[in-house]
Parts: structure tokens; C-alpha cells; sequence
């Protein structure tokens, strides 16, 4: 990975973690608010169903405060506002209240009950749902500190209770040989604080934050993997679009797409079918006549509607010969009817050539034609051979020599002598072929 893909991939990265942290983290102040509201809606509606319930006006506004600092919070997650420390300092207001409830709510409205009963009737487990809740926003930090908040506050609350308290007893309290009555004397004692049972829950609790911290950074990793595979798979289609248009340039598109796909040199395929060759005649003293960019602007819009002519027929142009090109039908893309499709292609460039103020001449012939890629392994062309490609080019030559634009080979003749009108000529002697050959001319004004 270059240096420009490892930045991007590092800030694509940043970019959806953000994204997820956000989704996640305004779930989690969702069930929080959620939570809140229900517990005030419940609270100011319970003397309506408990006649004996009074609700306390403290209670009611911290509640009232409580959902609307997530209300807010959910606002500006994802805005210009939000800001990294909004969610430690959501999170530690929650946690740091849920304990200061243990300490600060009376367990009972008679003055002789002691606060730590509520630390043993109710227990650490109300604190372990915000340690979960953390996970959502994907961030194992705010786990490790919501649960370092949980501890801290659990113990600041604790401390506060039994300082408060006259006299405690503790597991230290009961003798090494201590009988059931010695375990009731102290274990069942209203002033029993269990400072090793808060020992425990603390630590089973911060164990249990830091278990869910690695699991989220696991998470992330996963998250950071499955990034660099979509980007992976995003650079490597542009990669081979890029390659595929480039391609596209110097090789048919059709071609371009099947060396990609397959990765390596297509195998010959032998196919019947059609090659046609088309030359501008007298594209040289156009050539002396005219400055090069011109030449080479007028050249470039013939040929783009002339390529377009032949891909409406199915045709691929394999090659450009200088002012003309060499163009298959039915090798290697199928053509139902290649003889037909070629002289239908003649028609249509001879009615293109001049409006762009070409002559031109063409050669079809039909037969066996072998496409494949040729040359080293470390340079290859894609090409098609074959005598009815030899033939085509003669016969384009032989067009010159005829006074004829399109000159047909008699295998073309029989495969679609119903469609166009074909005059018989006299058999020509062509160089590189044994025999003299049968070619028809093409009459366009019949």
C-alpha cells in the first residue's frame, strides 16, 4: 500500500468509526433518556396508584434534569457542538448519581435503619448495565472509565455511608472459630458492612469493564479489517477500470474486459466469420494538403463514428491500419448473422465517409478467422489472423483497381446474397492466394 492509500485508508477509517461511535453512542443516550424519563413519568404518577407514596420534590427535579440532559446530549451528537469529553462527563454523572443514591436516599424514613442496608438489599448490579451500555459506542476507553467511575464512586459512596454510622461490624468481626450464633450476631446485624463483599463486587465489576474493553477493541480491529477490505475491493475496481479504459484505447473494449476478467493471455479461438478492412482513398494528398492537426482531428471524428457503426452491428475493431481499421464479426464476440452485419456496416461508413469529406474503400470477406493473444511474456498483443483476413485486405486494395468502394469475397455472397444487391465481377488474380478469385461488388444504389 503506497503512502497515498495508507492516508486515505486511515482517514476513510476515521471517517466511519466516527460515524459508528456516533450511531452507537446516540443509541446508548437513547435507552438512557429513555430510562430516565419512564423512572420520572413512574415517580410523579405513583401516588395516583400508591396513596401512601410521596413523592420528594428533589427526586423529581433531578429526574426532570436527568432526561434533559439527554435529550440534549442526543441533539448535538454529530453537530459542530458535540464535543469528545460530553459523553465521559454523560456517563460519569450517571454513574456518579446511581451511587449517590445508595448514599444520600434514605432506606428508611425511620432514623435508626442505617444507610448501608441499601448497599445490601440492592447491590452493585444496578451499575453493571452502564458499563454495557458504554460498548455501544464503540469506544473501549469510555468502557475502561465508566467502569473506574463505577468503582470510584461505589466506594466514595460506601465510605461516606459508614463514616456516618456509629458502629459497624465487619467479616474481621467474626472470631476464627465462630459458631452459627456468631455468624448471626454479626452477619445478620443491622450494622454489618461487608467491606469484603464490596471488595469483591468492585473488582468483579472492573473485571467485567475491562473483558468488555478488549472485546470493543476487537470490535474496532474487526471494523478497521473489514474497511480496509471494502476499500481494498473499491481500489482494485478502479484500478481495473482505469486499466479496463486504458486498455480501451488500443484494444477492443470487449477484448479489454476478457484479458482483465481472466488475468492472463486469452487462448486462440477459431471462429467462422467476417473481417472487413476499410482504407480512405486518397487519404495521403489530403494528408499534403492539410497542416497535421488538422488531419489528425478529421481523422479521429471519422473513425469515432465509424467505430460506432461497426459496434452497432456487433462488430469489433481490432485494429487501426493508419486512415482505416480491420474489423471482425463473430471472432471473438458472437454475431448471429457476421456476413450480413458486415455489409450492412459497409452501407452505414459509406454513408458516413462524406460528411466528413472521405472516400473510402472496402473489403469483406468470410471464413475461418483465429483470435488470440500473441508475443513474450512480458509483451503481448491481442491480434486475428487468418486467410479471410488476408483476402479482405486484398480486396480493399483491389477496390482501387475495380473503380468499387466495397468489394465482397463469394462466401459473404452465399451467406447474405438475399440481402444486399451484389454484382458478380470478373474473377480476380490476388497475390497470396493459388486460384483466381470470385468477388461482387457492392451496388449501393440498388
Amino acid at each position: 500500500m503506497t503512502p497515498t492509500d495508507t492516508d486515505h485508508f486511515a482517514a476513510e477509517s476515521a471517517t466511519r468509526l466516527i460515524l459508528a461511535e456516533q450511531k452507537g453512542l446516540r443509541l446508548a443516550i437513547a435507552c438512557r433518556t429513555i430510562v430516565t424519563g419512564l423512572a420520572f413519568v413512574w415517580y410523579v404518577g405513583a401516588p395516583f396508584l400508591f396513596s401512601d407514596f410521596e413523592p420528594r420534590r428533589a427526586a423529581i427535579v433531578v429526574l426532570l434534569i436527568f432526561t434533559a440532559i439527554g435529550v440534549a446530549h442526543l441533539a448535538v451528537i454529530g453537530t459542530r457542538f458535540d464535543r469528545w469529553w460530553m459523553k465521559y462527563a454523560v456517563y460519569t454523572l450517571d454513574i456518579l448519581s446511581i451511587c449517590a443514591l445508595f448514599a444520600l436516599i434514605p432506606i428508611s424514613r425511620a432514623d435508626e435503619v442505617p444507610q448501608i442496608i441499601a448497599f445490601r438489599a440492592y447491590g452493585i448490579y444496578f451499575l453493571f448495565p452502564m458499563v454495557a451500555i458504554c460498548c455501544l459506542s464503540l469506544s473501549w476507553r469510555l468502557v475502561i472509565w465508566a467502569g473506574a467511575m463505577c468503582v470510584i464512586g461505589w466506594w466514595a459512596a460506601f465510605v461516606w455511608v459508614v463514616v456516618g454510622m456509629d458502629q459497624t461490624l465487619s467479616w474481621a468481626d467474626i472470631p476464627p472459630d465462630a459458631t452459627r450464633a456468631d455468624y448471626e450476631v454479626v452477619f445478620l446485624s443491622i450494622d454489618f458492612i461487608g467491606r469484603g463483599n464490596r471488595i469483591e463486587e468492585t473488582a468483579m465489576l472492573m473485571f467485567a469493564a475491562l473483558a468488555l474493553a478488549v472485546a470493543v477493541y476487537r470490535a474496532r480491529a474487526v471494523f478497521f479489517a473489514q474497511v480496509a477490505s471494502d476499500l481494498e475491493w473499491h481500489r482494485e475496481r478502479s484500478a481495473r477500470e482505469r486499466v479496463s479504459a486504458l486498455f480501451g484505447k488500443y484494444l477492443p473494449a470487449e477484448i479489454a474486459q476478457k484479458l482483465i476478467a481472466n488475468d492472463g493471455p486469452m487462448r486462440p479461438q477459431r471462429t467462422t466469420g467476417t473481417a472487413l478492412v476499410m482504407d480512405i482513398a486518397g487519404f495521403t494528398q489530403f494528408s499534403a494538403m492539410h497542416p497535421p492537426e488538422h488531419v489528425i482531428s478529421a481523422l479521429d471524428a471519422f473513425l469515432a463514428e465509424a467505430t460506432d457503426a461497426v459496434a452497432a452491428q456487433g462488430g469489433i475493431v481490432m485494429s487501426y491500419l493508419g486512415d482505416g481499421f480491420l474489423v471482425t464479426f463473430n471472432a471473438p464476440i458472437a454475431v448471429s448473422e457476421p456476413a450480413c452485419a458486415a455489409l450492412k456496416t459497409a452501407e452505414a461508413l459509406l454513408r458516413i465517409a462524406p460528411k466528413h469529406s472521405f472516400d473510402i474503400r472496402v473489403g469483406i470477406a468470410s471464413g475461418d478467422l483465429v483470435t488470440g493473444t500473441i508475443g513474450s511474456s512480458e509483451r503481448q498483443s491481442f491480434t486475428v489472423y487468418g486467410d479471410a483476413v488476408n483476402l479482405a485486405s486484398r480486396l480493399e486494395g483491389q477496390c482501387k483497381v475495380l473503380s468499387a468502394s466495397v468489394l465482397v469475397d463469394q462466401p459473404t455472397q452465399e451467406a447474405c446474397g438475399m440481402y444486399a444487391h451484389l454484382e458478380a465481377c470478373e474473377k480476380q488474380r490476388i497475390a497470396g492466394f493459388d486460384s483466381d478469385v470470385a468477388v461482387f461488388r457492392l451496388n449501393v444504389s440498388g
